[in-house]
């Protein structure tokens, strides 16, 4: 049945890195595009990666909860989809201030309060599956099942994205976690992945944070 530890690795990474961009955004002096362009790619990355994360759930995994988890799944399913449905509009407004926030690096408060917003119905959305979902998940769906959601995210997200995106996760990762991840990969992705990925967030975090090592979590 399905092993979904991964997703715990997933949300820790999107807990640390949503949390931190507000303030990331906060920061930037305004008219100075060099930084807005920095944070604003940093966090268009985010924003497909939890958009797909949400859509492969919408698409793959309640449909399976409801036809097999009976009352405990139309109990929990609805409200996760309602959630889903409000952290989209919150990504909704997001892009919609972002493109002119990155070429101009003015106005950013209200980019900084729509991902105030988008934080906080992200965590509690986050934390509520966590105690409700994956338990049923556990039980319910098959590996092969669970395997199809990294692989909506990996066969929809850029390519050249994958290796940091991989990083932040493993930043936070619990080592075995990220082996079975990386069991799935082609055998050279097993073989490099494991060097180049943190190396990779390292730097990007130097570059948005000031120090590779940014704050955690505290969740894993």
């Amino acid at each position: 049945m399905a092993d979904v530890r991964d997703m715990f690795m997933v949300h820790t990474m999107m807990r640390r890195e949503f949390t931190l961009l507000p303030q990331l955004v906060r920061d930037v002096a305004s008219g100075d595009t060099e930084r807005s362009a920095v944070v604003a790619r940093h966090a268009e990355r985010l924003s497909l990666a939890l958009h797909l994360h949400h859509e492969g759930e919408d698409i793959i995994l309640w449909p399976l909860l409801m036809e097999r988890g009976g009352a405990e799944a139309s109990a929990i399913v609805p409200e996760m989809e309602e959630q889903h449905h409000g952290i989209e509009a919150g990504l909704d407004e997001v892009s919609a201030l972002l493109p002119v926030w990155k070429h101009t690096a003015r106005n950013g408060e209200s980019l900084a309060v729509a991902f105030d917003v988008l934080c906080d119905r992200l965590l509690e959305h986050m934390a509520l599956e966590e105690e409700e979902v994956l338990p049923l998940a556990e039980k319910l769906v098959t590996a092969a099942e669970w395997a199809q959601l990294g692989e909506h995210s990996l066969s929809n997200s850029p390519k050249t994205d994958l290796p940091l995106v991989l990083g932040m996760a493993m930043y936070e990762g619990d080592p075995d976690v990220v082996k079975e991840v990386l069991s799935h990969a082609p055998l050279v992705a097993r073989l490099i992945m494991p060097l180049i990925a943190p190396r990779l967030y390292a730097r990007h975090a130097k570059r948005l944070y000031g120090t590779a090592t940014p704050p955690r979590s505290g969740r894993q």
